[in-house]
């Protein structure tokens, strides 16, 4: 279904910044243009708000990753990796890029998740049918979450374009 986006429209941006990395690199072996996602996300709207929830591990390359972000306007919110005694591991936002946009929907008229994970589909379905926002999705399509699709006002594929949303990719 096509929706109609308006430049007054006022939207916020929610990026699940690990799901996108790590299925760039596992389907393309390349990194994310972030500020080419954005960019199309806010697709010449109002934006207010853009965040990008990061998992930190004290990686070096971190610092000029999340200032590359800062750059391209998108605000940050990380929280550290955690190891347990056993050696796993659990990096999850979920529950934090969902409080914020539960927040944030009053003031919003469109709301766009950059993730490909079904766990955001009580979420979409939530700030449509609760707070009457109009949601918008944006991950690679061979990943995504088929019953996300779905939900979303409107779906938009970054494996349609992967030279735009990849860099380095030919």
């Amino acid at each position: 279904m096509a929706i109609i986006k308006q430049k007054e429209q006022r939207v916020g941006v929610f990026i699940d910044t690990q799901n996108l990395y790590h299925t760039a690199k596992n389907l393309y072996k390349k990194k994310v243009n972030f500020g080419a996602v954005l960019k199309d996300a806010v697709a010449g709207r109002a934006l207010i708000r853009a965040i990008a929830y990061v998992i930190t591990t004290e990686n070096e390359d971190e610092k000029a990753f999340l200032g590359a972000l800062g750059k391209a306007g998108i605000e940050t919110k990380a929280k550290d990796l955690q190891i347990f005694y056993d050696g796993s591991k659990k990096a999850d936002w979920d529950i934090g890029l969902a409080i914020d946009a539960v927040t944030m929907a009053p003031k919003l008229d469109a709301i766009v998740i950059v993730s490909g994970d079904g766990d955001f589909v009580p979420l979409c379905n939530f700030l449509r049918y609760h707070h009457g926002v109009q949601v918008e999705v944006m991950t690679f399509g061979k990943s995504a979450s088929a019953t996300l699709k779905d939900v979303a006002d409107e779906f938009l594929d970054l494996s349609a374009n992967p030279k735009k949303y990849l860099i380095g990719y030919h």
